[in-house]
């Protein structure tokens, strides 16, 4: 008996309506439980979403994104060495460079390092290591002229290299520096790193000369006592005179900008008579006005405080090297005798006569006490007197 098969119209795969049988298993049981199908499906979410795009809608990215990593690098670089410039100690450059690791690594832009100020680069003595005499280096060799003087300073003075500390200062003199200038010019005077015979006076005067030239007040209160005593130039007195009454208008300008307060201070009487405010000293005698002792530069802090540390000048005493006597230079001598001592009392001794200058107004005045009736007969004055004694240049002997 034959078998009857069923048709082909009976078969539900082969319906029409059913996408002619070809359906997907997952389309089919998405209909039975009553999902929505693919075109639906794609109407109700939209087009698909890249891979790696974020998620979410347009406003909610936008709100998400990061704009700065889109500046680009030149603009960072640039804001970097407007904060650099203006950076007035160091912990405000390093915070800056540990917000995140894109300024950490602009931070180190030749650009960058070439801007940084003095305040920046005072780095302390007792806070000296390989990793600060590096920062100061990678500085100094980015151009920046501030660093290659400290760093000259430090080679020259603390470190004892004469030569790199002195290539270093010649390299930020050549740059048109004016502590550097004035450094080298207190080298040639005392022949420092030498002998007595490396003295050049005329050389002092002529790098005084141009640090005096781009304001620097101590040079020009050094260049105005070489014009007065004659030393290393022709003798003009009233030339060297005009010369400290412009570094005592310096003075006061620089007071009257660091301080606005103090222009609000009445004049003393007892100013004129040589009578201080606390914290004051009268430098500006010519104007009978008391104004706060000058700062001392980061390089000359640096080496009071490296010095200080290492005991002297009672540990120099053995060897027979002194320290200037002004307090806020800093500077040792590098052979015995190599400073000039006060023609007065003896006792204190000076690397340059502006240091003199700005000791006898601060401290020595009221301590100065001659040794014999002889010194009050010679070039050195009373201690009374509104001038300095002259520094005894026979001293410098070795």
């Amino acid at each position: 008996m034959r078998r009857r098969t069923r048709s082909a119209s009976h078969c539900p795969m082969a319906r029409p309506g059913i996408d002619g049988g070809r359906a997907p298993r997952e389309e089919r049981k998405r209909k039975r439980r009553g999902g929505p199908t693919t075109e639906r499906r794609a109407e109700s979410y939209g087009p698909k979403r890249p891979r790696g795009a974020p998620a979410g809608t347009p406003a909610e990215v936008e709100e998400r994104a990061d704009y700065f990593d889109g500046l680009p690098d030149d603009l960072v670089v640039s804001v970097l060495s407007k904060l650099s410039s203006s950076a007035r100690r160091p912990l405000d450059l390093i915070s800056a460079l540990l917000t995140c690791k894109r300024f950490h690594g602009l931070g180190h832009h030749p650009l960058v390092l070439s801007k940084v100020s003095a305040g920046c680069l005072g780095v302390r003595a007792n806070t000296w290591s390989d990793s600060s005499h590096r920062f100061l280096k990678r500085c100094a060799d980015c151009g920046n002229l501030e660093a290659s003087y400290m760093l000259g300073m430090i080679r020259f003075y603390a470190l004892e290299n004469r030569g790199s500390g002195a290539s270093l200062m010649a390299r930020a003199a050549i740059g048109s520096n004016p502590a550097a200038l004035y450094s080298l010019s207190v080298i040639q005077f005392n022949g420092s790193g030498g002998s007595k015979n490396d003295k050049d006076l005329r050389a002092g005067v002529a790098l005084c000369a141009r640090a005096a030239f781009l304001g620097h007040v101590d040079a020009l209160r050094e260049l105005g006592h070489c014009l007065q005593d004659g030393y290393g130039v022709r003798r003009n007195v009233a030339e060297g005179r005009r010369f400290l009454v412009q570094a005592n208008a310096r003075e006061l300008a620089a007071a009257m900008t660091s301080w606005p307060a103090w222009q609000k201070q009445p004049r003393q009487a007892a100013a004129a008579a040589g009578a201080t405010s606390p914290g004051c000293c009268p430098l500006l005698s010519d104007y009978g006005w008391n104004v706060p002792a000058p700062a001392p530069h980061p390089a000359n802090r640096f080496l009071v405080e490296w010095f200080r540390e290492r005991g002297w000048p009672a540990a120099a005493s053995a060897e027979g090297l002194r320290l200037c006597s002004y307090s806020g230079c800093g500077r040792p001598e590098t052979r015995r005798h190599e400073f000039r001592r006060c023609s007065v009392c003896g006792v204190v001794n000076y690397c340059s006569r502006a240091c003199q200058a700005l000791d006898w107004k601060l401290s020595h005045k009221s301590e100065c006490v001659p040794t014999d009736l002889q010194a009050l007969d010679g070039d050195g004055a009373p201690a009374g007197d509104d001038g300095p004694p002259a520094v005894d240049g026979a001293a410098g002997t070795d």
